[in-house]
């Protein structure tokens, strides 16, 4: 028997360094009842590593969304961003970029490199698990091949 896309789970990248936000992310995708296969890179040099693998290696999988902290060691989410473009498999999938940083001119560079959605880090955990609903939006367009919301 063949998985069929509806019951295949989305494979998703997620880019964060900090343990606790890591495990509150990982809390929101459980509460909304996500159907994810959640890889984890915890820098920027290991998200660079993922994209290069999907990109050089036809059994290595492609993130279908992106979830990017900005602030990382290595490199920064920018410049996985910036990679993730530029990627000759991956250049169109979803990215959420996470951060603590509400700046107006934050949200149109990274528009402009191409984030999809903006989700500002909160510091209560009712608020940050509103990230599952974010990624719940996406859903319905990634299922159904498109790569944008």
């Amino acid at each position: 028997m063949s998985i069929t896309a509806s019951e295949r789970r989305l494979v998703t990248l997620l880019v964060e360094d900090n343990p606790a936000d890591v495990f509150l992310i990982r809390q929101a995708i459980l509460s909304h009842s996500l159907d994810l296969d959640l890889y984890v890179a915890s820098d920027g040099d290991q998200a660079y590593e993922f994209i290069e693998r999907a990109d050089n290696d036809s059994e290595s999988p492609c993130p279908e969304l992106v979830l990017l902290d900005l602030n990382l060691p290595k490199r920064s989410g920018r410049e996985v961003l910036v990679r993730l473009r530029q990627s000759t498999g991956c250049s169109t999938v979803p990215v959420v970029i996470l951060t603590s940083s509400d700046l107006s001119d934050d949200r149109k560079e990274l528009s402009t490199l191409g984030a999809n959605r903006y989700f500002c880090k909160p510091s209560t955990y009712d608020e940050f698990l509103k990230i599952g609903a974010v990624i719940k939006e996406l859903l319905p367009a990634l299922s159904n091949g498109r790569t944008t919301p």
